[in-house]
Order: structure tokens, then sequence, then C-alpha cells
């Protein structure tokens, strides 16, 4: 069994000018404000389902074909367990938001194990050796992660606002489960940052003066507050190098910088330094948890900065600190 991407768009022919599915999906997304990237991916989801179906309409489908598309991703794709749970996500939305129809409890879904592992964490020299191996913008952004526990696209979608120097605190907008919470600002990055916001700005009245300047604003903000997008405190914090036109709006403006460039940053830098582990930008955030917690602060306080729902998330940091089971001494050693 496979599933092909599909890429035609499912017509409605006969139902006078209603749009078609896949532009219905992507409308109801846009109008509950899913970001882009969650739009791209249950759009994905959508066209999957529909071509492993026949290319049918969701509507002449039911529970018994979306339980044996989900069962066939784990047990002949063998994805991982949040690969399938998006592609449920994907289906619920496509069928509650889209087609309005409540889709009963999935129990004969075969579920894809989700695997136990300890997070990759590095030593503090060894995050040194890593930093000392990266410049410029993506080392700013590297030790800014590393420095705060921020998410990576926490840390892209930051804007010049959120950075408060005086109270030396981050505000992390719209995190994980769309909830606010403060960081710490690392007392050593507030010069860097202080060139960046320089850099910003300047960048930013050159926009202005092409007619451009514009950014993206979140949560039908733009239309509350018509002036807000070329204001200066709505910038991104990491501008990308080149305009672009937002796929929503078709407006020029200039978006935050992409992901995979700090992630090549990130995997010279580890060849450079010789580090044998595997480094991402949340290889960071896990070092910062095990860092503070090495140091001796309370595990409620590192719960709190990384913005974990679950104290349980958080514990997982004590097992590399060897505070779990590897911290009791076998009686063989007393």
């Amino acid at each position: 069994m496979s599933y092909p991407p599909g890429n035609g768009e499912i017509s409605n022919a006969g139902r006078g000018s209603r749009p078609g599915l896949f532009e219905e999906v992507r409308r109801r997304l846009r109008l509950k404000h899913y970001s882009l990237r969650t739009e791209k991916a249950y759009l994905g989801w959508v066209r999957r389902f529909v071509a492993a179906n026949g290319r049918r309409h969701p509507r002449e489908l039911g529970v018994v074909e979306v339980e044996h598309f989900l069962s066939g991703l784990a047990m002949l794709g063998q994805v991982a367990s949040s690969t399938q749970n998006q592609a449920l996500s994907a289906l619920l939305f496509l069928y509650r938001e889209v087609l309005g129809t409540e889709l009963p409890w999935l129990e004969n879904v075969v579920r894809a194990k989700r695997p136990q592992r300890l997070p990759t964490v590095l030593s503090a020299p060894e995050v040194a050796r890593l930093l000392a191996h990266m410049q410029g913008r993506t080392w700013l952004l590297a030790s800014l992660l590393y420095g705060t526990g921020m998410r990576l696209m926490e840390g892209l979608r930051l804007r010049v606002k959120d950075v408060d120097f005086m109270r030396q605190e981050i505000l992390v907008r719209d995190g994980k489960g769309g909830k606010d919470r403060r960081t710490v600002l690392p007392r050593s990055l507030a010069e860097p940052l202080q060139r960046e916001l320089e850099r910003v700005r300047l960048l930013h009245e050159q926009d202005l003066s092409a007619g451009a300047g514009r950014v993206w604003l979140p949560h039908a903000l733009a239309r509350k507050y018509p002036q807000a997008a070329s204001d200066l405190g709505w910038q991104y914090l990491f501008p990308a190098d080149r305009r672009s036109r937002d796929p929503r709006t078709g407006a020029q403006g200039r978006h935050h910088i992409d992901d995979a460039v700090l992630a090549r940053a990130l995997k010279r830098a580890r060849a450079h330094a010789g580090i044998a582990k595997p480094v991402s930008a949340h290889t960071l955030r896990h070092s910062f948890a095990t860092h503070l917690l090495e140091a001796g602060y309370d595990i409620r306080t590192v719960q709190e900065l990384l913005g974990h729902k679950d104290l349980s998330t958080t514990q997982i940091y004590t097992h590399v600190l060897g505070r779990g089971a590897s911290a009791v001494r076998s009686p063989l050693d007393l």
C-alpha cells in the first residue's frame, strides 16, 4: 500500500461556484490563523488521504478509510508517532472544520510506537567549541537559543519589541500551545543584540524607502492596527536577506530567515569543532535545561522558562543529569 502525494485539486463540478476541496481547506486554515507551515503540512496529508482512496471525495469516505490510512502509516510507512498524530490532526480538521462532520472515536487505528529516548545534550565545553566556530547572525541566533532555551521557531519569530533590555527578559509570544511566556535575556548577548537591532533598523528604513517594509502580523492585527505592520517594533529580529511576497496576501515584505540557514551553520560548526554527537537547534534547548539543573536551579523554574505544560516533560532532564536510576549506588559498590 502506498500513499502518493496527489497534487491535483478535487473539483466541485455540478455544485455551482463553490471552491475546490483543497482551496476550502486552505481558506479555513487561514481563517483560523494557522501558520503557513501547518497549512502546508495539513494540505499534504489531505492530498495523500484522497490519493490513497482512489481520489474519491472525503464526503464519500468515513471512519473506516481514515483508520485504514492512519494504520497504514504505522504498519507500512513505519512513521514516527508524531508524524501519525500530525496526519490525524489534519484529517480531523478536514472533517470537523471543512466538511462539518464529526468522526467517531478512532479505536481501531494501529498506533505508531513512541520511542522513549533521552535528549542529546552537549557539555558546556562542547557548546563553547561549537559557538566558537560560528559567526555573524547564525552565531547570535545559536547563542540566543542556548542562552534562553527557546525553540527554533520561537527564536526565528522574535520581533524587535520582544527584547526587553531594561528587565533583561525576552517575551516569547504564541509559543507551543499558543501561550506567551518570559525567559532570560543573557547579559553577554546584550551588546551583540543591540548591534543587530541597529542593523534591523537601517534595513527597515531601506525597505520603507523602497515602498515595502510591511511585515506579516498574527491574528488579524493588521486589520485592527493598519500601521503596525510597518512599525519597527513589529519587524523580525532576524530578518531574511531578501524581501519576498506573502503567499496569503501577495504583499511584499521581509520575513525572518529560513531555519535551514541555522541548520547548515550548526552542521559546519559541529564538524569543525570535532563534536561526535548530533547537533540541532533543539540540542541547544536541551543543553540549556540540563545546564541550569546542573547549576542548582529549581526544576519548576526551568519548566517555566522552557514553557512545558507538564512537569514530567521537564523531568526527563534529571535522567540526563544522573539523578534518576544512575544516581543510585549499586550495593556491590557500597
